[in-house]
């Protein structure tokens, strides 16, 4: 019988070839899979850690799950590290602690091809249950950046045009290499890019480091969701650089 296994972060590629050898389902628990306020995680976990953490939370509250592997490693953050500690107690199944210290690069033909940024993350983010390789795309022309992690609300990607590439830790999940700190703060310096990160999360320290090097960026943060002042910093942002709205569509 198929098991349901959570994952939290991108664990080792071992572990997602053992997981789709067996023909287990993968439950990404980064991700929103229960309709339930996410203010029930704070009697387990404080209000002041990220969504992302928040939600993985949230979701091992309400989900029945066989196993659990959890990167703690520098591919994730050190919270990952106390939330294992938290889900250990929680849970009546296995909760293992793996490092995705991986180095072998898939690349990221997602990253930088033309495709709404919505998709893009969807695509991307769904690609971590795989070990194939992702599927050969040539790249667009950047119009812009996006650097950061994937947001908890999809929502605020929507103002982006189709010809964003994606940089960031983002970029390093793609490549299936989340440890690649090298990556993780590479960006374009000419085009104009949005710097993101999840509220309370350590990567904001990076994210307005890097974009108080690039010539043409703003550094934004939002929690749970996007409200209308941060999609409109954004829309602002994208405007005042001539960037063009973004389209409907896949190609």
């Amino acid at each position: 019988m198929n098991k349901r296994v959570g994952i939290v972060g991108v664990p080792p590629l071992a572990i997602i070839q053992d997981i789709n050898r067996k023909g287990d389902n993968i439950v990404d628990l980064d991700e929103p899979q229960v309709h339930a306020p996410i203010d029930q995680s704070a009697t387990r976990i404080p209000r002041v850690y990220c969504a992302i953490l928040r939600t993985v939370v949230l979701n091992c509250l309400h989900l029945h799950l066989d196993r659990v592997y959890i990167d703690v490693g520098p591919g994730k953050c050190d919270c990952a590290l106390h939330v294992a500690e938290i889900l250990e107690d929680m849970l009546p199944v296995p909760v293992i602690r793996t490092r995705n210290q991986d180095t072998l690069a898939f690349g990221y033909p997602l990253c930088t091809s033309r495709m709404p940024l919505v998709e893009k993350f969807n695509r991307i983010t769904k690609g971590v249950q795989s070990a194939t390789p992702y599927p050969e795309r040539d790249p667009c022309a950047p119009q812009c950046g996006f650097w950061g992690v994937p947001p908890r609300d999809f929502s605020l990607l929507t103002p982006f045009p189709d010809t964003t590439h994606i940089f960031g830790w983002t970029r390093c999940m793609e490549n299936k290499t989340p440890a690649n700190l090298e990556m993780e703060r590479s960006f374009d310096p000419h085009v104009p890019t949005v710097f993101f990160s999840q509220s309370f999360c350590a990567k904001s320290a990076l994210a307005k480091h890097l974009a108080a090097k690039h010539p043409r960026a703003i550094a934004i943060d939002c929690d749970v969701t996007a409200g209308s002042s941060t999609r409109a910093k954004i829309e602002a942002f994208l405007e005042l650089s001539g960037i063009e709205p973004a389209s409907q569509g896949v190609d």
